[in-house]
């Protein structure tokens, strides 16, 4: 790791008078998540995104989205923030940071205690109904799939519930309109574990006005940012704050 580039790091922070955060998958792996496109360890490496995680799949295929996607999802649920993660909430509490945009669905950053978060691909904490809008617990959908109830009902209206989480084909959430414009009347971005591959979330750092890479691995913003850090997130942001505090 880079004395130079965490110093240069942490200065554009000090420098900032409101700073966003954009975490991506990457972030999530010292928890034991494993990423979507790392070779050999990749969610997509073997199974196609499209056939388990797709809205064509849970509507016309609900059997083989609760048999291989819905469990995918569940797997992130019994996960532990990692250093990254506290020490964003840390950041944040401290004010450093104003909040973070997160493409992750585990709820880490919740786990961690940031409190300004928003999730635009959604969330695996709950399930909402697709004919009244009436959302639940996510346990509640799990224990009517586990119970062989597939597709599953909503109790109030009869019709199907589904998981909180925007799947290939869905529209995104207001979060994402939310987070334009947190972009938009921001001094800096931080990205963190992203490949930047994703649109239309990819759009965010080239609407920054400066701009911070954490990210093992090369990105299309790579050229255009101020500082570009290839390392472990929770160590780089231990060592961001050490430096900002004078530690």
């Amino acid at each position: 790791m880079s004395l130079r580039k965490i110093k240069k790091a942490s200065q554009l922070i000090k420098n900032s008078n409101k700073t966003m955060v954009l975490t991506g998958a990457g972030i999530s792996t010292e928890s034991g998540i494993p990423d979507f496109r790392s070779p050999g360890t990749g969610l997509w490496e073997n199974t196609d995104p499209m056939e388990v995680l797709s809205t064509s799949v849970l509507y016309n295929n609900p059997e083989r989205f609760y048999k291989d996607g819905f469990n995918i999802l569940l797997d992130m649920m019994d996960a532990n923030p990692n250093k990254a993660h506290n020490i964003l909430a840390e950041m944040e509490n401290l004010g450093f940071i104003h909040g973070i945009i997160t493409q992750n669905i585990d709820n880490l950053h919740q786990k961690a205690g940031s409190k300004y978060i928003l999730e635009v691909h959604g969330n695996t904490r709950e399930s909402s109904c697709m004919n009244c809008g009436n959302t639940v617990n996510i346990n509640v959908l799990t224990e009517k799939v586990n119970s062989g109830e597939i597709p599953p009902k909503c109790n109030i209206c009869g019709g199907t519930l589904r998981p909180d989480v925007i799947l290939f084909g869905d529209m995104l959430p207001e979060a994402f309109n939310i987070a334009l414009k947190e972009v938009e009347t921001s001094d800096l971005l931080i990205v963190i574990g992203s490949s930047l591959m994703v649109a239309p979330v990819n759009y965010l750092p080239q609407m920054a006005n400066k701009l911070i890479i954490i990210n093992k691995g090369y990105t299309l913003m790579d050229n255009f940012c101020e500082v570009k850090i290839e390392a472990s997130a929770g160590d780089t942001l231990e060592a961001i704050l050490e430096e900002i505090e004078g530690k």
